[in-house]
């Protein structure tokens, strides 16, 4: 069984996904991009601004998934340039302080939009 997770507080999707899909006591998101959810524009072209603007979209989607960051079990990392990472890693260790999740960080070609980051995540729902 899998339910379709959505909410108004993070990017619509924009082809034929969801923003995230919860099986089982899992919830697994879409990779989200540095997109604000009123106005669907991107956050200006710095790292940092657009970890932060991510990091928000995850959790907005893990909260009306029944979770939150805090239950988060996985995370990969996209980045444009891997010179980025320390930069990223900075405004990510802002949300994930205690027992982090596990993650991957690659580098890619390309990101939709020309992003310089995406994240998609796994976590687990609030008992």
């Amino acid at each position: 069984m899998k339910k379709v997770v959505h909410t108004k507080n993070a990017p619509n999707p924009v082809g034929p996904y969801n923003q995230a899909i919860i099986s089982g006591n899992f919830v697994f998101t879409a990779g989200q991009i540095a997109l604000h959810p009123e106005s669907g524009e991107l956050e200006d072209n710095d790292i940092k601004k657009q970890t932060e603007r991510v990091i928000k979209n995850i959790e907005a989607v893990l909260l009306a998934a029944g979770s939150d960051l805090a239950q988060v079990i996985k995370t990969t990392v996209f980045l444009k340039n891997m010179s980025d990472f320390s930069s990223m890693n900075e405004v990510y260790g802002k949300y994930f302080t205690i027992d982090p999740p596990a993650r991957s960080a690659v580098e890619v070609s390309r990101l939709p939009k020309d992003v310089l980051v995406e994240i998609e995540c796994i976590a687990v729902l609030k008992k």
